[in-house]
C-alpha cells in the first residue's frame, strides 16, 4: 500500500491511504463514511455538530525560543508548550491508526515567488473535500514533483483532547508550532478552522517576506486592470461585494499585498449562506453545486432542497467551492497594486455614513480598529447593538502586534497613493433596535462602484464633526438623502446621541488596545462632541 510519506509522522498502520483524489472521488467518498448527503444541486451537505464556527479559547500557539519575541501574546494569542502540543500530537496519531487517511498536497499563494507548500492530513473525506478547493490545487505534474511540504496540518475532529491532562480548555484543539511547521487540529469538525489555521500561518510568514497578509477579499477592473481590495468581518458584505458580475474576483477572504500586488493565499471560496438568495448573490448561489461542501445549512430530506433562511443549526451557514466556480473568477489569482482599498462595516448603531473617505491617518485609525457590530441578543436586559472591534479586520489571525501589519499598510499607501474609503453595510435611518432597516444591496454596490471608477473625484463632501470623516454629497445611482446619515433620522437628537455614544466606544477601545500609537493616528479616529 502506498502511504505518500505519512509513517513519517508515526502513522505507521493505516487502513488506506488516499493522496490527492478528485472532488467525485472524495464525495463518493464521504457518502460511503456516512459524513453526508447530496442536495438537488448535486453539492455535498453535512452538519458539524456543536462547533458551528471557529472557537477562538481553544486556539495555541507554541512558544519557542525563536518565535516568542515576534508573536502578540494574550487572550488571542495564547502559549501552549512544545510538550503538551507535542503529546496531544502523539494521541492523534495513535488515534489516526487503522483509519482511512486523506491527503491533499496543494499550495497557499497564487504567487509563486511567496507561494508555500501544504500537506492537510484528514480523517474525513468531507473536510479533505473542502480544503481540496480551498487552496490551490497542483497540477499533475506539480504534484508529481511536490516533494516535501513547508507545513503539516494533521486534522482529527473524532479525537477528543481531555483538558485536565492536555492542558486545553476544551475537548477541541486548534495549535500552531511555527518552529516545527505543524498545526494540528482536533475536537472539531468545522472546516473554517483548517482554512484560519492556514491564514494565521500565512500571516506570520509572509511578514518575514516584504508581503502584507490581509484578511480582505478583492477584485479587479478586466479592462483596466485595476485592482481593489475590501477588508471587514463576518456579515460585513466581503464576500459579496467582491463577487461583483462586473469585476474580476481575485478571491474572497485571504490575500498578500507584494511589492509587485495582490495576490490570493486561496484557490476557493468559503461564503456564508444565511438568508442567500440567487437575485441578490447569484455567484453564490450558483456555486452551490457538485463538488461544494454545505455546512449546517437545513435541508428538506424529500426534495433535498436548501431552506437558506433556516438558521436553526447556526447562523453561520456555509459553503466552500473553488474559485473557478465563479464564472468571473480571475485565474491565476493575482491582481496589480491597489488602487482602492475599503473598509467594509455593518453598523448596527445606524450612525456611520453610508459612505466616507479617509485620509492616511484615519485609514491606519480605521484598519487597526476593525469595527463592526451586532444585533442585541436574546439575553434578558441587553436592547441595543454591540460593538465588535477586531484589530485589523482579523484579530483572531493575526499573530504578531497590530503595529507591525499597520505599518506595512501605512507604507504601502504612502507608496502608491492608493484611495481608502469606509463603507456601512449596516443600518440606515435608525439602529438595528429601534426596527431601521439595512442599507439596501444595491445602493452600496453603487457607492463602492464610485469609489472605484473615481466618480467621487469630482463630487462635494462633508465634515462629519463626530466621526470625523468626510462623506460625498452625491454619488450616481444613489438618491443624495441616503449619503447623509444624519438626515436619514427622523429624530435628529436621537442621532447625535447615538453618534457620540458610538464615537465614545471608539475612543475607549483605542485608548485601552494601543496606547502607544502616534498622536496623528489617534487624532484621525472619531471624537464626541456636545453638539453636531
Amino acid at each position: 500500500m502506498e502511504t505518500y510519506g505519512i509513517e513519517k509522522l508515526g502513522i505507521t498502520n493505516p487502513k488506506a491511504v488516499y493522496r490527492n483524489l478528485t472532488p467525485a472521488h472524495l464525495t463518493e467518498a464521504a457518502l460511503r463514511l456516512g459524513e453526508g448527503s447530496l442536495s438537488n444541486t448535486g453539492a455535498l451537505v453535512v452538519t458539524t455538530g456543536k462547533y458551528t464556527g471557529r472557537s477562538p479559547k481553544d486556539k495555541f500557539i507554541v512558544d519557542t525560543e525563536t518565535i516568542h519575541n515576534d508573536i502578540a501574546w494574550g487572550k488571542v494569542n495564547r502559549p501552549i508548550s512544545r510538550e503538551k502540543f507535542n503529546a496531544i500530537k502523539e494521541k492523534m496519531i495513535s488515534y489516526l491508526q487503522d483509519k482511512e487517511i486523506f491527503i491533499f498536497d496543494g499550495y497557499a499563494g497564487a504567487d509563486k515567488t511567496y507561494q508555500q507548500k501544504f500537506r492537510v492530513i484528514n480523517e474525513m473525506a468531507s473536510q479533505n473535500l473542502f480544503i481540496h478547493q480551498l487552496l490551490i490545487r497542483p497540477t499533475a505534474e506539480e504534484l508529481a514533483n511536490y516533494g516535501e511540504a513547508d507545513y503539516t496540518i494533521l486534522c482529527a475532529p473524532g479525537f477528543k483532547c481531555n483538558p485536565e491532562v492536555d492542558g486545553t480548555n476544551s475537548e477541541a484543539c486548534i495549535a500552531i508550532d511555527y518552529e516545527a511547521k505543524t498545526i494540528i487540529i482536533c475536537g472539531s469538525q468545522y472546516s473554517g478552522e483548517i482554512k484560519k489555521s492556514v491564514f494565521a500561518t500565512m500571516n506570520y510568514i509572509m511578514t518575514k517576506m516584504n508581503v502584507l497578509p490581509m484578511h480582505c477579499s478583492a477584485n479587479m477592473d478586466p479592462e483596466t486592470n485595476e485592482t481593489a481590495v475590501f477588508f471587514g468581518l463576518s456579515g460585513t458584505g466581503k464576500t459579496t461585494l467582491s463577487a461583483d458580475p462586473n469585476r474580476k474576483l481575485i478571491g474572497d477572504d485571504e490575500h498578500g499585498w507584494s511589492p509587485d500586488g495582490v495576490f490570493n493565499f486561496e484557490g476557493g471560496c468559503y461564503a456564508k449562506c444565511i438568508n442567500l438568495t440567487e437575485e441578490n448573490e447569484p455567484e453564490i448561489y450558483n456555486a452551490i453545486k457538485f463538488g461544494s461542501l454545505v455546512e449546517n445549512v437545513v435541508m428538506d430530506p424529500e426534495t433535498r432542497e436548501f431552506d437558506f433562511n433556516d438558521d436553526s443549526l447556526t447562523e453561520n451557514t456555509r459553503v466552500g467551492y473553488p474559485i473557478e466556480y465563479i464564472n468571473n473568477a480571475q485565474v491565476p489569482s493575482m491582481g496589480g497594486i491597489p488602487k482602492v482599498v475599503v473598509f467594509l462595516t455593518a453598523d448596527a448603531f445606524g450612525v456611520l455614513p453610508p459612505i466616507s473617505r479617509l485620509d492616511k491617518n484615519a485609514a491606519m485609525y480605521h484598519f487597526v480598529t476593525g469595527f463592526t457590530s451586532k444585533l442585541a441578543g436574546t439575553e434578558r436586559g441587553i436592547t441595543e447593538p454591540q460593538p465588535t472591534f477586531s484589530t485589523l479586520f482579523g484579530e483572531p489571525f493575526m499573530p504578531m502586534d497590530a503595529s507591525v501589519y499597520a505599518k506595512m499598510l501605512g507604507d504601502k499607501l504612502d507608496q502608491y497613493g492608493t484611495k481608502v474609503y469606509l463603507v456601512n453595510t449596516g443600518w440606515a435611518g435608525g439602529s438595528a433596535s429601534m426596527g431601521a432597516k439595512r442599507m439596501k444591496l444595491a445602493y452600496t454596490r453603487a457607492m463602492v462602484s464610485a469609489a472605484l471608477n473615481g466618480s467621487f473625484d469630482s463630487i462635494e463632501f462633508k465634515h462629519h464633526d463626530v466621526f470625523n470623516v468626510d462623506y460625498p454629497t452625491s454619488c450616481p445611482n444613489v438618491p443624495s438623502e441616503m449619503l447623509d446619515a444624519r438626515e436619514m433620522w427622523a429624530d435628529k437628537s436621537a442621532y447625535d446621541a447615538q453618534a457620540n455614544k458610538l464615537a465614545q466606544m471608539f475612543a475607549d477601545n483605542f485608548a485601552e488596545k494601543y496606547p502607544n500609537m502616534p498622536a496623528e493616528i489617534v487624532n484621525a479616529g472619531p471624537r464626541a462632541v456636545a453638539s453636531v
